[in-house]
């Protein structure tokens, strides 16, 4: 008797807690709880692992090596840049007709007035043909003398751009960076910013021994305000999670200018450059025309005292395509530079 009292048997402990008493042991708690719950997604009720039910990859060098990480698909290894993020340069057939097309259209325009001396409130009778410029450009093109003033405007805007390049940059990183530096020199240089650059001519005059140092001192002066303000505004710009990261690797002031803020600005840098090369072309050519002896600027000026209008408008051609050249070709070094960053497929 005793014994039936102090012990219980398997099928008793069953039948008093309702289950089959013929059935397993029940589970404690936590087992209970597990077993109401949805299983884990990835395992079984029993916690064995599950298989997948996506289809896998095929087995590489990657996902079969125990000691290598797993790759996501999509994601390129550290490092190794990924396809959909290069640069696309490429230029469809119907781009370039419509290039063309527009040129085309606005010549066909300029020879229909021009020809016809049509005086709709603009005078047009007064300016010279396609063609007569056409022919003047090809006398041109045949002298020295124009080659010669190809190469006076372009050295002067080539000097005075690239020490405005280097001076911009520095200065803009400077009073950027340091607050003493700021405190001397924004002051200055936000007075004499606001100051066209063609308004320094008779400054240059007085101070400059040769007229050729005065001009690349005005063209200097053109590109120098707008690449330091884009620099200015670029370091400001940079997230300063980039310089915490890089001192918490041990990383010094030297090490967050060559490595975070000189390769972070450079996309603002470049949008500044380029401006300032516009800016330059405009200042060097009025410079020309008030000081200048030689030089694209000049001899439009020139052409233009004598009444040679088809040489006016062969020296304002001859602008444009220098300044669209070098504007290219600083944007085409930008775009060097800047390879990391990502672009539309369609950018050009």
């Amino acid at each position: 008797m005793s014994t039936s009292r102090g012990t219980s048997t398997p099928r008793a402990r069953g039948t008093a807690q309702g289950t089959d008493p013929d059935g397993p042991p029940p589970a404690d708690e936590d087992e209970r709880e597990r077993a109401a719950s949805p299983a884990d997604p990835g395992t079984t009720p029993d916690g064995a692992p599950e298989a997948s039910s996506r289809p896998s990859a095929a087995p590489g060098p990657a996902a079969s090596s125990a000691g290598r990480p797993r790759r996501r698909v999509g994601v390129p290894w550290p490092g190794r840049r990924s396809p959909s993020s290069a640069p696309r340069r490429t230029v469809s057939v119907a781009s370039l007709l419509r290039r063309f097309l527009s040129l085309a259209v606005a010549l066909g325009l300029w020879q229909y007035l021009t020809a016809n001396d049509i005086t709709w409130w603009v005078r047009f009778d007064r300016l010279p043909t396609v063609t007569e410029v056409a022919r003047e450009f090809g006398d041109q093109l045949g002298g020295s003398t124009y080659y010669d003033d190809l190469e006076a405007s372009l050295t002067r805007i080539l000097s005075g751009f690239v020490l405005a390049a280097f001076a911009g940059i520095g200065a803009g990183i400077l009073v950027t960076r340091s607050r003493i530096a700021g405190d001397l020199l924004q002051p200055l240089l936000e007075v004499v910013r606001p100051i066209p650059a063609i308004a320094m001519v008779p400054i240059a005059i007085l101070v400059f021994p040769t007229d050729e140092q005065g001009i690349t001192f005005i063209t200097f002066l053109a590109a120098f305000f707008p690449i330091l303000v884009s620099t200015r505004h670029a370091v400001r710009a940079l997230p300063t999670l980039w310089e915490d990261a890089l001192r918490t690797m041990g990383g010094r002031r030297r090490h967050t200018l060559w490595h975070v803020v000189l390769p972070g600005t450079l996309p603002g840098v470049f949008g500044g450059l380029s401006v300032g090369m516009g800016v330059s072309w405009i200042c060097v050519i009025s410079a020309e025309m008030i000081s200048g002896q030689y030089g694209v600027g000049y001899r439009t000026w020139q052409a233009y005292t004598i009444v040679d209008y088809p040489g006016v408008i062969v020296g304002m051609i001859s602008i444009g395509i220098l300044g669209w050249a070098t504007a290219g070709l600083v944007e085409l070094a930008g775009r060097r530079a800047t390879r990391w960053l990502p672009r539309e497929g369609g950018a050009r």
